[in-house]
Formats: structure tokens, C-alpha cells, sequence
């Protein structure tokens, strides 16, 4: 595996592959890799990758001033090892300078999808994520990137960002890899006490709850979201940030229940906040009990 700290290492690599008929696959991360991360390389594998690029940079524009962007958990050689037994081509891993050179001074905001739930939530967030991986694919200028769905309203920005300037990247998303009991892998987790991940798993429940419940027939956005909430109350160390229901393209409540869904949601478990989703396909969706909203 080739390691990469600048982008003339980068470039030099992939450019090669290129000229023999190599197809980049690319999968952005902040590192501290676990399977979820991994099977991201899988999904570019299995679209026809055929040189695969994973980044390893913790984007300090993503995290606000009260976040935990010292702390976020880092390990190098970790990382390197796991890439190398899944047999990646090559690890980007730029310092902060190569990313963000003196004076930079240039950002992007995609308007709309970014503004609910973490947008409103976690201000500048979007626009730090959507800046750093138009940086990265203009770097690398990859065939095919792969992003995973449990970070389901960033996915929605992107797409976004790329179809509205036009990147020539073919976007995919892979689904969200979980513990036996239901929680989303995350590099976070590694921040939860025991006693906090055995209170973990209670999102996945809560939205658990409410994907039965859409499926089955309840079609009233605020009665499904109470129901989430209610299935979670009482939970010692648990505080709710969000339980919603909205359309997966525009995170706003859904004008219907016609269509494709989604239930998301946020809490903190302790000192540590955690966030996932579940996607409900349109065609899965019980008719047969509707109500008018």
C-alpha cells in the first residue's frame, strides 16, 4: 500500500493507475477505522474499483468551537494496518497545511438539506463537510467515492453539491454496519463507558419503533415521533436531542406518506452524543390505514 502525505504523492499515484486503465475508488474518512469504514472499501470494490484511495484527515472546519476536535480518537498505525489487510492501494493521509494552506479562504454552503436537525444543531458543520470533500475529490478526481448512510443528512448534501456543480464522481452509499444489538459502528462509540453502551442501543430501538410503526400503517409524522420518544423516556444518562421522521432528500417533514422516509435521530449518552437512521421505502409503506394529516 502506497502511503500518501501530499498531493503531488497523491496525484503521482493515482495518476498512474489511471493511465493503465485503473478505476479510483475513493472513501473519505477522519480515521480511527472500524468495519463500517472497511466496508465502505468493499462497496467501492464492488462497483468496479479497481485502485482504491482512503483519506485519513480529521477536518477541523467541521466541528465547532465547543466539539471535540482534540480529542477526536486517533491511531495511525492502526489504520494503516487494517487498510493494508483489506488491500488498499493507497493511504492519503495530508497534514493540516497540505488541506488548508495559509490564506485559505474559500468555502461551501449547500442551502437547503443542510439546514435542519444537524445543520441547526451543529452551525458551520455542513459547510465545513461539503468544503473538505469537494477539496478531496478535486484531489484525488476519483471514478466512484463511497460514503455510509448512518451519517444519512451529510449524504443528502453531497449529492446535492455534486449534482449542482456538476463534479464528474459517480456517488454511493453504503449501508450502515451495527453492533449485534443495533448501534451504528461509529469512531465515537470508543467515548461510551461500559455502563453508557449498554444504553447505546436505545436509539436503534427508538427508531426501530418508529420504522414499525410507518410500515404498519401510522402515517402521522408527530405520533410517530412521540412514540419514538416515549419508548427512550426515563432512560438514566439519556437525554433526546431528536426523534423525526422526514423525506431522506430534503430532511423536512414529509408532505406525505406516499413516498420514500426516513427515521432519524440524535441523542447524548453521557458526555457523548450518537446519531442514526433507518430508511423506509416507499413500496414497504402499509396504505391501508392512512389519515389524512
Amino acid at each position: 500500500m502506497i502511503l500518501a502525505h501530499s498531493l503531488e504523492e497523491l496525484r503521482t499515484a493515482v495518476g498512474a493507475s489511471r493511465r493503465s486503465g485503473g478505476v479510483i475508488g475513493f472513501v473519505p474518512t477522519m480515521g480511527f477505522l472500524h468495519e463500517g469504514h472497511l466496508s465502505l472499501v468493499d462497496g467501492a470494490r464492488v462497483a468496479g474499483a479497481t485502485f482504491v484511495v482512503v483519506s485519513t484527515f480529521v477536518n477541523p472546519t467541521q466541528f465547532g468551537p465547543s466539539e471535540d476536535f482534540t480529542r477526536y480518537p486517533r491511531n495511525e498505525e492502526r489504520d494503516r494496518s487494517l487498510l493494508e489487510s483489506r488491500g488498499v492501494e493507497l493511504l492519503f493521509h495530508p497534514e493540516l497545511q497540505e488541506v488548508y494552506p495559509p490564506g485559505f479562504a474559500t468555502a461551501i454552503r449547500v442551502e437547503g438539506v443542510s439546514g435542519p436537525l444537524e445543520g441547526q444543531r451543529r452551525p458551520g458543520h455542513f459547510e465545513g463537510v461539503a468544503t473538505i470533500v469537494l477539496k478531496l475529490l478535486n484531489m484525488v478526481q476519483p471514478d466512484i467515492a463511497v460514503f455510509g448512510r448512518k451519517d444519512a443528512q451529510q449524504c443528502a448534501v453531497l449529492l446535492r453539491m455534486v449534482r449542482d456543480l456538476n463534479v464528474p464522481v459517480r456517488l454511493l452509499f453504503a449501508d450502515t454496519v451495527r453492533e449485534g444489538d443495533g448501534l451504528a459502528l461509529s469512531s465515537r462509540n470508543s467515548y461510551l463507558s461500559a455502563e453508557e453502551r449498554k444504553a447505546a442501543p436505545l436509539l436503534y430501538r427508538a427508531l426501530r419503533a418508529g420504522q414499525n410503526a410507518v410500515v404498519q400503517g401510522i402515517h402521522d409524522g408527530p405520533a410517530i415521533e412521540e412514540l419514538m420518544r416515549r419508548s427512550v423516556a426515563d432512560t438514566s444518562g439519556v437525554v433526546v436531542d431528536y426523534l423525526v421522521v422526514v423525506d431522506p432528500l430534503t430532511f423536512e417533514s414529509p408532505a406525505d406518506f406516499h413516498r420514500d422516509l426516513l427515521v432519524a435521530g440524535a441523542m447524548r449518552i453521557g458526555s457523548t452524543r450518537i446519531i442514526d437512521n433507518l430508511f423506509i421505502a416507499g413500496s414497504e409503506i402499509s396504505h391501508a390505514n392512512l389519515r389524512a394529516r
